[in-house]
């Protein structure tokens, strides 16, 4: 039989026991060493560790075997193993570590999130060249299956069926997750695996399991300061900006995370590769053929500011429950309420949770193009443009009055909203100017009052002046939104 030794230092850490095959005296030896540094192997006397599952800054995972148990259960062994961390950091890591079991305890219960089986510290005394240390573990339920990850390898991309599946299936534990007072603050493909032998869904598909819970976030202590920005965990692009910048976080913060998720999932793409850094925005749309209704609901969960999300996750579960009509903005029949999913008990002998209020359907905001800075530029200049041509038309035609100035105004506001709705736009905004300039060129009443080179001047002008102006709007919406 292997053993794995779990040293972080030890130079061989397979270890062959030939009497270990034996059921009899597996059960009963005491302890077994390492061949090759001299550390305990058989955890706490118990978890025997035959392989490393994954390697991280914080720690890392092995396969293991509970040895008291009939059929020698596996299960995962984790061990807090940071390195290169200063001693603030290093408080910091461990109290995560400990957040982790005492969250894990408490949230194992739900049948999508592995159970705890142990959690215990180790000290091991020194030997030879290996100095005295002390160890952290904790010992989960084994999930047999895939990440989500690892399926994207296998399949590229992800259908718009898949995603709204995955939502439905991970929402209601993120409900659990978070109405236990818990912020998961890593939500990515390789943390979301698939079961791929039991708990079969009505599709066929195996149970999809929510895992790694090591950046959990109390909500109760949210509201204090993080210590040092440098010691925030999370992965770069799927952490929302708030989480980031080392501020608060929410359970909207999660709901971002898995926004970023389904998107790579449904692109096959990174996620730095779908975000525009130059224009600060998401740019996934290109990469997926997916309906108006999910790109609706994504965009909504990957607002910048957290209070434009939706605010928990039985929002998002209430608005995939209307039909796809209710999304559409333009509808004006008001949407019905739908139930809040509810959590299942892993224990048949648990108490059944309490029902949840009905949650108010949230709407999805009009379907409005991004904030992009070329789109607004372009847009400003040929409004200014316009309205400068307009003006030369109206005031030759009408005289400088009130009812030229209304026409005016009404006309400006008409190209707006056309804009708006995206009825003109792109190639459509320059044909739209050279039509009306060259229209003004050819009326003799107005050229003869208005030379041809003074109406591109004033409209030019006018063009530049609203581009500037776009451009402060720009800068104040980006600050002020920083603070709201």
């Amino acid at each position: 039989m292997e053993i794995y030794c779990t040293r972080p230092s030890c130079q061989r850490p397979s270890n062959f026991f030939a009497d270990l095959d034996d059921p009899q005296t597996l059960k009963t030896v005491q302890q077994k060493f390492c061949l090759s540094c001299g550390m305990p192997l058989i955890l706490i006397g118990r978890y025997l560790p035959s392989r490393l599952l994954a390697q991280g800054g914080f720690g890392a995972a092995f396969l293991a075997c509970d040895r008291y148990t009939p059929g020698l259960r596996q299960c995962v062994v984790k061990q807090f193993q940071p390195t290169g961390l200063g001693p603030s950091q290093m408080q910091m890591a461990q109290s995560l570590f400990h957040r982790e079991a005492e969250v894990l305890e408490k949230l194992g219960r739900h049948p999508q999130i592995p159970d705890l089986f142990a959690f215990f510290e180790l000290p091991v005394s020194s030997r030879g060249s290996q100095p005295a240390e002390e160890f952290f573990y904790l010992v989960q339920e084994f999930i047999d299956g895939q990440t989500l990850e690892e399926e994207l390898e296998d399949k590229n991309q992800l259908k718009e069926q898949d995603i709204y599946e995955l939502l439905q299936e991970i929402l209601p534990v993120l409900q659990f997750v978070h109405e236990n007072g818990s912020i998961h603050r890593d939500i990515k493909p390789s943390n979301i695996m698939r079961h791929m032998q039991t708990n079969m869904t009505q599709t066929g598909e195996g149970l999809l399991y929510l895992l790694d819970f090591g950046a959990v976030k109390q909500v109760a202590n949210v509201a204090a300061p993080t210590p040092s920005k440098g010691t925030s965990i999370y992965t770069p692009f799927y952490a929302p900006p708030e989480q980031t910048h080392g501020n608060q976080v929410f359970p909207s913060s999660d709901l971002y995370a898995l926004a970023v998720t389904c998107m790579v999932l449904l692109t096959g793409q990174a996620p730095n590769d779908l975000f525009d850094t130059s224009q600060n925005q998401w740019q996934w749309r290109p990469h997926a053929q997916v309906s108006d209704r999910l790109a609706l609901l994504l965009d909504r969960m990957l607002e910048t500011s957290p209070q434009k999300r939706f605010q928990s996750a039985a929002d998002v579960l209430a608005e995939l429950s209307q039909s796809p009509t209710s999304l559409n903005p333009s509808s004006s029949r008001p949407a019905p309420q739908a139930p809040s999913p509810a959590v299942v008990s892993a224990s048949p002998s648990a108490p059944a949770a309490p029902p949840q209020p009905t949650p108010a359907a949230v709407s999805v905001p009009s379907p409005s193009a991004p904030f992009s800075l070329v789109r607004l530029l372009g847009g400003a200049a040929f409004t200014g443009f316009e309205g400068g041509v307009l003006a030369v038309a109206l005031t030759s035609f009408l005289g400088t009055t009130l009812i030229s100035g209304g026409f005016w105004l009404g006309l400006v506001a008409v190209l707006v909203y056309c804009q708006w709705q995206r009825w003109i736009e792109r190639v459509d905004l320059a044909i739209i100017a050279g039509l009306s300039l060259g229209i003004i060129a050819f009326v003799p009443v107005l050229q003869g009052g208005n030379p041809i080179q003074a109406i591109v001047l004033l409209g030019a002008v006018s063009a530049l002046v609203l581009m500037t102006l776009s451009l402060v709007f720009r800068l104040i919406y980006s600050v002020v939104s920083r603070f709201l």
